[in-house]
């Protein structure tokens, strides 16, 4: 294959007329992923932890409503759930909202189904690191501090997530990545991240390789800050070795 590389692509003026570079798009589409993995892991981390410290309370209700919450969302494939959160759940909200919702520009009612749809999917997996996390505690912390006093809302937030917390950096850091790559199956419901940005370049510029070059550094950058974050927290929160173990 006779390949022709342009590098200069990146500066040239885009073909749709509008005032910005080829790079100017792929930055576009970088701030766009950011935005919708970050508030696609404030719902995940809330909503997960949340359904991970239910699954640990006694009551057979509460612990079949949550391990089907799980099942639903970690069995059911994400772009199916993209799908439908963009096409089928807007038809199925009360008259009003869901009239909202279609109303919204293309671009804004995809990032909110993307923003939604990647929270409630991965707070699925959070729900399971969070449960295993405080599972994993001795059972004698709990009771210790309940009976000191503390109520159940209590335990768990001044004794128990808090300890779990400093084992939950690693498998969340990692949630926090595969959030970030997700992230690109949003270009098929028409949002322009990162993903989709490279596409419509090769689209008007047919240089692919570039494109996707680009693109695979952005990934590579996002996903390389947030490792690095999560080691530098990991090691703050790390207990220290006591003298006799090092």
């Amino acid at each position: 294959m006779n390949y022709r590389w342009d590098w200069a692509v990146f500066v040239q003026p885009v073909a749709t007329g509008e005032p910005v570079t080829y790079l100017g798009w792929i930055v576009a589409g970088l701030e766009t992923t950011v935005g919708i993995a970050l508030a696609g892991w404030i719902i995940a981390l809330t909503v997960g932890t949340s359904m991970g410290i239910v699954r640990t309370l006694p009551g057979r209700w509460l612990h079949w409503t949550s391990a089907a919450y799980v099942a639903v969302f970690r069995n059911i494939p994400l772009i199916v759930q993209f799908f439908l959160w963009f096409w089928a759940v807007p038809e199925l909200l009360p008259r009003q909202l869901g009239m909202a919702i279609k109303h919204l520009p293309p671009a804004e009612s995809g990032a909110l189904a993307s923003v939604i749809c990647l929270g409630l999917f991965t707070s699925a997996r959070v729900c399971e690191q969070v449960r295993a996390g405080l599972q994993a505690l001795p059972a004698g912390q709990r009771a210790a501090a309940l009976s000191l006093g503390l109520g159940v809302f209590q335990t768990y937030g001044y004794v128990l997530l808090p300890v779990a917390a400093r084992n939950l950096v690693p498998p969340l850091t990692s949630e926090f990545v595969n959030i970030v790559k997700n992230s690109a199956v949003a270009s098929t419901i028409g949002v322009l991240e990162l993903t989709a940005q490279a596409q419509r370049m090769v689209d008007y510029t047919s240089q692919a390789y570039e494109s996707f070059i680009a693109i695979v550094a952005g990934y590579a950058l996002l996903t390389g800050i947030i490792m690095f974050v999560g080691r530098r927290v990991e090691q703050s929160v790390r207990l220290p070795l006591a003298a006799g173990k090092r």
